[in-house]
């Protein structure tokens, strides 16, 4: 007979691999609702990058924004001759906030259109007070 050592089961284990780690999704406002109103292929693309995001990877093509501080960056995607961002904060404790998604509508210029700028700094405010919380 053959004897496992101390602590062994004589039943034979499955080891389940080990699942890597996934931050937690929060979408600010209506970030969800208006990625979801994006081309089936933008929205694959930053669903697939927002998991790498979620695993703690670093995805292609992030540009971080400065004018908000650390932590805030802004995903890319150009489909079908037009440009679609997504912004979200990777510096809070609790979660991966995303904060806005939408399609630039401004052909010139690289800057953020100031609309979209005050609505992310008003969710940054939002998603800051709520990783704060107990």
């Amino acid at each position: 007979m053959v004897r496992k050592p101390e602590g062994q089961s004589n039943d034979t284990e499955t080891k389940q691999p080990d699942q890597p780690l996934v931050r937690p999704v929060v979408w600010m406002g209506s970030s969800k609702r208006d990625l979801s109103a994006l081309p089936r292929e933008v929205k694959g693309s930053f669903g697939s990058r927002l998991y790498e995001l979620q695993q703690g990877k670093t995805p292609l093509d992030i540009k971080p924004l400065s004018q908000f501080g650390s932590g805030i960056y802004e995903l890319r995607e150009s489909f079908d001759r037009n440009a679609y961002r997504m912004m979200y904060v990777v510096n809070l404790k609790k979660a991966l906030y995303v904060l806005h998604a939408f399609m630039k509508k401004s052909k010139s210029g690289i800057g953020l259109p100031k609309p979209d700028a005050e609505l992310i700094a008003v969710r940054l405010r939002r998603a800051r007070e709520l990783d704060s919380e107990d």
